[in-house]
């Protein structure tokens, strides 16, 4: 096979990793109604069974930070693609919440290893003149799953029972892993070149502004987990939106976040993060407070819901671009393994705060999911501030390195 081509079938490999990834998790979410009504789960704990994963793949990501660099990379690719597959099909066969929750645990446990593999697939196979565009193509997945995955697993679901888009995600997952295992070459030269130049961790957590970057991914997952867990639960049961379209409205909104995450990359170029972020977060606040806060809002659920999503667009890439630019080369592998951490544990800390608040009346309705929305906007308006902040000494150190080059 010749290299580009090679490279095209790795970029496409990486691609389905990290679609059957997000979908796996992205699933969950919009499917609780069904599963908590044929498992008497409260509606009220939907976000613990999120949280699971999240808790789950935030201690994986963090132990696997440590000892995923001895082994190559196709065989450990292999391992976590493997286990995804068995938990994500042991979903579909739970029979309570426990056994539901198990699952989603040992899928966390994998699934977070698989995805910060198969980024260092890409960082190790693609040359840096063709990376971004691949690394663009592999986060294309993200929209992928919103737009296709989750409406048609959704649509599954009300057609064959809950449990058919578990099966469906790891009979995918089986195919997926049939081409790793036939096509991916033996992966082992990061492990002769394992710990050179890399920072240690006290040296890196040293560091305020790692750590104003690390509080400014928990703040910006901790406000969206405590909303994103419980949206179709709280538009079905307590704004009377039909189950039938709820497939529907998250293709619209994928659709629409799918255009404006690239709308916000160019703004974020022109305007810096910071205002772009602000942005966002602002617009998100009054998402917020207008779908969630208020009992009766004053606008259609799909414009609530496509705002919901637009807000989420903008104010993810400008944190995420800000946040590429805290660490060194010589120190950013380590920093991206701890900041995977952080956001899973952002995300189960959202989900399990909601699942604390919220209640349920004798018509699954949740109660107190106007407290929810307003802690919500309370952390969506500390991120602005932490963002300025980290730009702040990011320029200024960005413009200090420019002063100390020699003239050319």
């Amino acid at each position: 096979m010749k290299p580009l081509s090679n490279e095209r079938t790795i970029i496409f490999l990486i691609s389905a990793i990290q679609f059957i990834n997000i979908l796996d998790f992205m699933i969950v979410m919009p499917l609780g109604p069904d599963f908590a009504r044929a498992l008497d789960i409260p509606a009220s704990h939907l976000g613990y069974i999120a949280a699971s994963y999240t808790i789950a793949a935030s201690l994986a990501g963090l132990a696997g930070s440590f000892f995923l660099e001895r082994f190559d990379r196709r065989r450990a690719l292999l391992v976590a693609l493997g286990g995804l597959i068995i938990a994500t099909a042991a979903a579909g066969f739970a029979f309570d919440m426990s056994t539901l929750m198990l699952s989603r645990l040992a899928a966390g446990a994998f699934g977070g290893p698989a995805s910060s593999l198969a980024l260092a697939v890409i960082a190790d196979a693609i040359p840096v003149a063709r990376r971004g565009r691949a690394m663009g193509v592999v986060m294309g997945a993200f929209s992928v799953a919103s737009v296709f995955g989750v409406p048609l697993g959704l649509e599954l679901a009300r057609h064959f029972g809950w449990r058919s888009p578990f099966f469906t995600v790891a009979a995918l997952g089986i195919i997926i892993f049939l081409g790793v295992l036939a096509v991916f070459p033996s992966m082992t030269a990061h492990r002769r070149a394992r710990g050179a130049g890399e920072a240690g961790l006290g040296t890196l957590l040293a560091n305020p502004d790692v750590i104003a970057s690390y509080l400014m991914t928990f703040v910006t997952m901790t406000a969206g987990f405590l909303i994103i867990p419980n949206i179709s639960a709280y538009l079905q049961h307590n704004l009377g939106y039909p189950r039938a379209h709820i497939g529907l409205l998250y293709m619209v909104g994928g659709t629409f976040s799918f255009f404006f995450i690239r709308i916000a990359g160019a703004l974020v170029d022109r305007l810096g993060s910071t205002r772009v972020g602000a942005g966002g977060s602002l617009l998100l606040c009054v998402v917020i407070f207008m779908g969630f806060v208020m009992t009766v809002p004053p606008l259609p659920v799909m414009v609530i819901f496509i705002g919901f999503m637009t807000a989420m667009s903008f104010r993810n890439v400008a944190y995420n671009v800000l946040t590429s630019k805290v660490p060194g080369p010589h120190e950013r592998a380590r920093f991206t393994s701890i900041q995977s951490t952080v956001q899973h544990l952002g995300t189960s800390s959202g989900a399990f705060m909601a699942s604390q608040i919220l209640g349920e009346t004798g018509s699954h309705a949740l109660t107190n999911m106007p407290l929810v929305g307003y802690i919500a906007i309370a952390l969506s308006l500390l991120l602005p501030f932490l963002m300025h902040r980290v730009e702040g000494h990011v320029s200024q150190r960005a413009a200090a390195a420019a002063t100390a080059l020699p003239p050319a």
